[in-house]
C-alpha cells in the first residue's frame, strides 16, 4: 500500500516474477486502471477489437477498460507494476484518459524515453523487491502534480464504487451541484470513460467477483442481487465483458483453479488460449 496522498489514488503497488500460467491471458474489463514496468523480455498486448497483438519492451499504461484485452506475458516474467484506481492514472498522464481509452501504450509515450530508461536501470539495480517498490513509489511522488477535476470525479466514483454501480447518474450530478453533461466531461479527460459505464463496470466486477466456482450458482438470484432486469440482461452484459456466457466463464474459471490452484493470479484473468 503505497503511503499518502497516493494511497487516494492507488490500491497497491506490486513485484511480479516467474512463470505466467499461461501464455495469453485475457482480462476482462475492470473498475481500475494499470501501469506496468517492464523488466524482463517484452509482453505482448491485443487490446479491444485490434488484431494484432503489439509489442511493449519497457512496460505499459493501460486506463479503465471498456472491452477485455488479451495479454502475453514472457516465460520467465519480472515487472513492477501499480494497481490504480479508475481516477489515479489522471495525475500522472500528460494527455487526457479518454484518448487511452482501450489503447493501452508504452510507459515511454507517457513519461519520455530517458525518463523510463533511467528508472528501469534503478529498479533493475535495486537490492530485491522492497526497494524496487519503495523506488517506484519515489517516482510517483516525484511525478503527483495537481488536476483539476479530481476532487469531483474521485468523490462521485467513489459513491460509484460504494454502491457496486447501483446508483442513478442523474443524482450523482445533482448532488455534486453540476449538469451531467459537466460530469461525463470530467469522467472522460480523467477517467477515460462516463459515470455511466464506470457504474456497469463496477456492477459487473461485484458480480463476477461474487461467484463461487467452486460451488453451485443460482444464475436467477446473481443475477437479481446485482440489479440486473433479467437473466437475458445479465447474460448479455457478461458476453459483451468477457465474450464468454457466464456458464462458459464459469468454466474457464475452473479450469484455472484445476490447473494452477492458489496462483497469484487467479481471480480475474483468465486463459485465453
Amino acid at each position: 500500500m503505497p503511503r499518502p496522498p497516493l494511497d487516494a489514488l492507488i490500491d497497491d503497488l506490486y513485484y511480479l516474477e516467474g512463470a505466467p500460467p499461461y501464455a495469453r491471458l485475457t482480462l476482462p474489463p475492470m473498475p481500475a486502471a494499470l501501469l506496468i514496468v517492464n523488466l524482463g523480455a517484452p509482453f505482448h498486448i491485443r487490446a479491444g477489437t485490434d488484431i494484432e497483438t503489439a509489442e511493449y519492451a519497457d512496460g505499459c499504461v493501460i486506463t479503465t477498460p471498456t472491452r477485455a484485452f488479451e495479454f502475453g506475458y514472457p516465460l520467465p516474467t519480472r515487472s513492477v507494476g501499480v494497481h490504480f484506481k479508475p481516477w489515479g492514472p489522471a495525475p500522472f498522464l500528460p494527455m487526457p484518459a479518454a484518448e487511452l481509452r482501450d489503447r493501452p501504450v508504452t510507459v515511454e509515450q507517457v513519461w519520455g524515453r530517458s525518463a523510463i530508461a533511467e528508472l528501469r536501470e534503478r529498479l533493475a539495480a535495486a537490492d530485491g523487491p522492497h526497494e524496487m517498490l519503495t523506488l517506484l513509489e519515489d517516482e510517483l511522488m516525484r511525478r503527483l502534480r495537481e488536476t483539476a477535476g479530481l476532487g469531483l470525479v474521485r468523490h462521485t466514483s467513489s459513491v460509484i464504487a460504494a454502491t457496486s454501480g447501483a446508483v442513478a447518474i442523474g443524482d450523482l450530478s445533482v448532488a455534486a451541484g453540476v449538469s451531467s453533461t459537466h460530469l461525463a466531461q470530467r469522467f472522460k479527460q480523467l477517467i477515460g470513460v462516463t459515470p455511466k459505464r464506470l457504474a456497469r463496470t463496477y456492477r459487473f466486477a461485484a458480480t463476477v467477483f461474487a461467484i463461487d466456482p467452486a460451488g453451485p450458482i443460482d444464475w436467477g438470484d446473481l443475477a437479481g442481487g446485482a440489479g440486473y432486469f433479467d437473466q437475458a440482461h445479465f447474460g448479455h452484459e457478461f458476453r459483451a465483458f468477457t465474450g464468454l456466457t457466464p456458464t462458459r466463464y464459469v468454466e474457464v474459471r475452473r479450469r484455472f483453479l484445476r490447473e494452477h490452484p492458489g496462483h497469484a493470479m487467479d481471480g480475474w484473468p483468465l486463459p485465453a488460449d
